[in-house]
């Protein structure tokens, strides 16, 4: 039985306070195993997309203090700079670089993925992390609503532009997109842009994350021979700029109980170290272990026909085959 959408948000807020705040981190990490964070990254590449501020920056900063080589991917030069010149004195590595990309830019992510693929380098490491929550209806210089155009079509155009250097370092590729647990309270949709009249912002970003969610499964299952490594996860809820930009009320009523920006990078961090044999192809996970994809109560499926349809719809916007 498929319950309504105020049911769904109930069961949600009730199941993300007991699981997803500070408190929740501070119980989990007691059965944390530390040797698992204490992997020397050096001579791995590493590129994380929203890297100035937040969960991005904590990874930035997680995987640059193992001695990764970490791409920082931005939209602003000004606060990219600002973040690098900071996380390479933190962790005294100079091997942390600024790429300016605006990701609500199919053209814009082409053009900055060929001047990347340039360095014939191998990438180890691409971790999805940008994203917005944009509560207005907004629509980018291409026409598309803004919420899906960063976090679902960005993310799925920056990852397919990657995959060829992602091969270069197979078998120990990976990529972790960075979902959140707002898409327990949704299914997934064709309507990819929102063309209801009553524009919920936050219920948009909830089927964005779902997307992705999914289409990480569907990533690990067509490039299942190629060596890369698909995984999806959710920081809880972390006082991130974001979260308080987007939602404000939110941000204030949970003020003390919200994770820090650390914990919320903390299983980011630890997907990038473990070897792949120790994980599961497509899954999703929240505090160093597999998650379930769905709610008690609220048994959300992701339709494969439902996705299929999503997957063509990417590959026609993007014009990326």
């Amino acid at each position: 039985m498929f319950l309504p959408r105020p049911f769904r948000s109930a069961v949600f807020g009730i199941y993300g306070y007991l699981s997803f705040t500070k408190a929740s981190f501070e119980k989990n990490s007691k059965n944390f195993n530390e040797e698992d964070m204490k992997i020397d990254m050096k001579g791995k590449n590493c590129m994380v997309t929203g890297a100035n501020s937040g969960i991005g920056y904590a990874t930035t900063e997680g995987l640059a203090s193992r001695g990764a080589t970490v791409y920082m991917v931005c939209r602003s030069k000004d606060k990219g700079e600002a973040a690098r010149s900071e996380i390479q004195s933190k962790t005294n590595n100079s091997n942390v670089h600024l790429e300016i990309c605006d990701l609500s830019s199919v053209s814009d992510i082409k053009s900055f993925a060929s001047t990347f693929s340039s360095k014939n380098q191998p990438l180890h490491v691409l971790v999805n992390n940008a994203g917005l929550v944009e509560n207005n209806r907004v629509t980018t210089k291409d026409g598309l609503e803004l919420n899906f155009a960063v976090n679902v079509l960005g993310t799925y155009a920056i990852t397919e532009l990657m995959l060829p250097i992602l091969e270069k370092a197979a078998p120990d590729a990976k990529v972790i997109t960075v979902s959140s647990g707002g898409m327990y309270t949704e299914p997934l949709t064709k309507d990819l842009q929102y063309s209801e009249s009553n524009f919920s912002g936050l219920q948009q970003y909830g089927r964005n994350k779902r997307i992705q969610v999914a289409l990480t499964e569907k990533w690990a299952d067509i490039h299942k021979d190629k060596g890369i490594g698909f995984y999806s996860m959710h920081p809880g809820w972390a006082a991130t700029p974001g979260v308080e930009k987007s939602l404000p009320s939110f941000f204030k009523a949970l003020e003390g109980k919200l994770r820090s920006n650390v914990e919320g990078a903390d299983t980011v961090v630890w997907l990038a170290q473990q070897p792949k044999e120790k994980l599961n192809p497509g899954a999703f996970y929240f505090d160093r272990a597999e998650a379930p994809k769905h709610l008690p109560l609220v048994k959300i499926t992701n339709d494969p026909i439902v996705m299929d349809s999503i997957l063509d719809s990417l590959r026609s916007i993007s014009r990326i085959p």
